[in-house]
């Protein structure tokens, strides 16, 4: 049995997501680079870490950063040669706790503006969709069967009602949360093309959450909500009670298992 992952630090998510050449086929050949490479990217090429800087601000072995480092490089290259589509998604990682600025980047800490827009796009909730199943956040998004959707007015919860998906699974959540004008979902275990899906959709997502829906929804307007946007769901002979992305391995640097990696 492989050996869990250490999780690996980051500052923040990416501001963009999906890179590649203009206009994009849809028949080519897509790459994705987990978010923890992105992370390694971000220190090394654009801060100028040291590769031991780089591994004591990802909190994690210098051996598992070269690794990490060597395998991203490959990917832009692959990506600028071969004129490929690269997604940013996915990985074994837990975003910073340390207050914005005091984190240890050099140049200047990315959450310190991605705060700013968090505090803009709270506002701008209008509909919030959660994986629903008897009151409670159901911890697989590709097989749900149903979402609790709230209308938000003035940062606070208008009405809320429960719907059906009608048998529609993974990537086609996406197009059905999108009709019904959701901008936000909270959810438990999330594959990585599901997470795809949803930011091609425009929708924003706050994944590996548990518990009580409606107490979670208060909870993201409030801003006190935890998530982990490394909970992604590997459904292929494995369970589904991801509660904040725990017990997820992954395939290379250094590991056993599977990383989401296309």
């Amino acid at each position: 049995m492989a050996r869990p992952c250490k999780k690996r630090r980051i500052c923040a998510m990416p501001r963009c997501r999906q890179f590649g050449p203009h206009p994009l086929d849809a028949a080519d050949e897509e790459l994705t680079m987990t978010v923890d490479e992105y992370e390694c990217i971000r220190l090394m090429d654009f801060q100028h870490m040291t590769q031991a800087e780089c591994a004591a601000q990802m909190q994690v072995a210098r051996t598992t950063v070269q690794a990490i480092y060597e395998a991203a490089r490959y990917k832009l290259a692959q990506c600028l040669v071969e004129g490929r589509k690269l997604f940013i998604s996915g990985g074994v990682y837990d975003i910073c706790r340390e207050r914005a600025g005091h984190c240890g980047c050099p140049v200047g800490c990315p959450r310190m503006d991605e705060g700013r827009n968090d505090d803009r796009r709270n506002g701008d909730m209008k509909k919030i969709a959660v994986t629903y199943e008897n009151g409670e956040i159901f911890q697989h998004f590709g097989h749900t069967e149903q979402f609790k959707v709230y209308d938000v007015a003035d940062g606070k919860v208008a009405g809320s009602e429960v719907v059906d998906t009608n048998g529609n699974g993974h990537g086609a959540l996406a197009g059905f949360l999108q009709e019904r004008g959701v901008d936000t979902l909270v959810c438990g275990g999330i594959g990585p093309g599901a997470q795809n899906a949803l930011a091609d959709a425009g929708i924003e997502l706050y994944a590996g959450v548990a518990g009580n829906a409606d107490e979670a929804v208060q909870a993201l307007l409030a801003g006190t909500l935890q998530f982990s946007a490394s909970a992604t769901c590997d459904h292929h002979g494995h369970g589904h009670g991801h509660g904040h992305g725990e017990g997820h391995v992954c395939g290379h640097h250094g590991c056993g298992g599977s990383h989401g990696m296309k």
